[in-house]
């Protein structure tokens, strides 16, 4: 086991209801562990940290209260960032303002919290520390609402966020099904490459409503013709037709349905500009009906009101598991879910290698969406049906829930 030292953690990427229960989880492994003197928290992730933005959170989190409040509170209490870090070799003046920070505040581990491109940020960390041998661990924590990191059964977050999507789709339907007029409601997606939210939508289905009626995922080629003909079938069967859509469709040729901007983000993923909207405005072409798009967008991330408690559960229970990893010496690995049983549920938390995960991507397989390209197969329903299960427990107070402090987050304040 390590000696005493002290650690950081930090968060980045989108938010999501869970990432905060796996800070929450890997807070709570140091108390248990008593492995650490004092435990920093970077503000705004690397980013933050390269400015000398970070908080002691040893000093405030020390009740089960504060780490429980902290479990429950949607997005990131650390702040994020969309920072690509450079591989060392070309800005190696990076590394040595962050390993001399490191190294003049006894940091022994850093844990850093995130999805795709946070973990190419464990990648480079590790890297750089096993170039210089360098004593310290490298753990990464996943979290990401698309459910597209490679060797962890599912991710922190999708859960909370699929359980949103299909609530919301359901309620859709009850606001769709009171008028006694023909109509279609595209309803859009999050998932750009990876269409595992927008199959969540299916679990909205009940005895007296099979909304979606049509979904739509970036793993099978998008026809616009086929599309309308799928609409006008479900019309013979129904007046109101609800679709539900992923915002990275794409036709057979691996274009986006939606793109019509050349503008990419920071790590060169392409902007799309509305799928839900494009196909409204195709179909109010060739429909005699009334037409409308719903875009969820951001609303999908920090739902904790309707937080899936499976979820929350297991994303404290992985922040633990990270802390294990640590303490056994692990480094450049993430920890994982190994799905162990469906019935009952029941999943493990391993480790695999980091350069097995980094800039990898999960996608939907083929063979859970049926052969139309047009819905998910029941395996599929398999798979998400025990990630949305249980509700949480929050505190209101003036009829809003109670969640922890972030004014360190939008307020300017001297850095450290």
């Amino acid at each position: 086991m390590l000696s005493k030292g002290n650690c950081i953690i930090g968060q980045s990427g989108g938010p999501t209801v869970a990432i905060n229960a796996s800070l929450s989880g890997v807070l709570q492994g140091i108390i248990e562990s008593d492995a650490y003197n004092s435990v920093y928290g970077m503000v705004h992730g690397i980013e933050g940290l390269l400015q000398g933005s970070y908080l002691n959170l040893s000093e405030q989190f020390k009740t089960k209260e504060s780490l429980d409040k902290l479990a429950i509170t949607p997005s990131m209490y650390l702040g994020s960032c969309r920072f690509k870090l450079p591989h060392y070799e070309v800005a190696p003046e990076i590394y040595e303002i962050l390993f001399n920070f490191f190294t003049s505040n006894d940091i022994r581990t850093v844990f850093y919290i995130g999805g795709n491109d946070s973990m190419d940020t464990v990648v480079k960390l590790s890297s750089y520390a096993k170039a210089n041998n360098l004593s310290i661990n490298i753990i990464g924590v996943p979290k990401t609402i698309d459910n597209d990191l490679p060797m962890t059964d599912h991710t922190p977050g999708f859960g909370s966020a699929a359980k949103f999507v299909a609530t919301t789709m359901l309620e859709i339907a009850h606001d769709t099904y009171i008028y006694n007029i023909p109509s279609v409601t595209i309803v859009e997606i999050m998932g750009r490459n990876a269409g595992w939210l927008t199959a969540s939508s299916a679990l909205a289905r009940t005895s007296y409503s099979n909304a979606p009626d049509l979904i739509y995922l970036p793993e099978a080629p998008f026809c616009l013709d086929s599309f309308v003909e799928d609409v006008k079938r479900i019309q013979k069967q129904r007046k109101n037709v609800i679709v539900a859509v992923s915002e990275g469709i794409k036709d057979k040729d691996g274009n986006y349905i939606s793109a019509t901007s050349t503008a990419v983000d920071a790590f060169g993923h392409k902007q799309l500009c509305g799928a839900g909207k494009t196909l409204e405005n195709y179909l109010k072409d060739k429909l005699g009906c009334k037409v409308r798009s719903v875009e969820l967008n951001v609303l999908q991330r920090s739902a904790s009101h309707i937080a899936s408690k499976t979820d929350i559960d297991e994303s404290i229970m992985i922040g633990k598991a990270a802390v294990k990893s640590a303490l056994e010496g692990k480094t450049a690995q993430m920890v994982c879910y190994h799905r162990m049983s469906n019935d009952p549920y029941y999943v493990d938390v391993v480790s695999h290698a980091i350069e097995d995960i980094a800039n990898k991507e999960k996608v939907v397989p083929r063979m859970w969406i049926n052969e139309a390209g047009n819905d998910v197969t029941e395996d599929m329903l398999t798979y998400l049906r025990p990630l949305i299960e249980g509700e949480t427990v929050m505190g209101y107070a003036n009829g809003v829930p109670v969640y922890c402090d972030i004014t360190h987050l939008h307020t300017k304040t001297e850095q450290k």
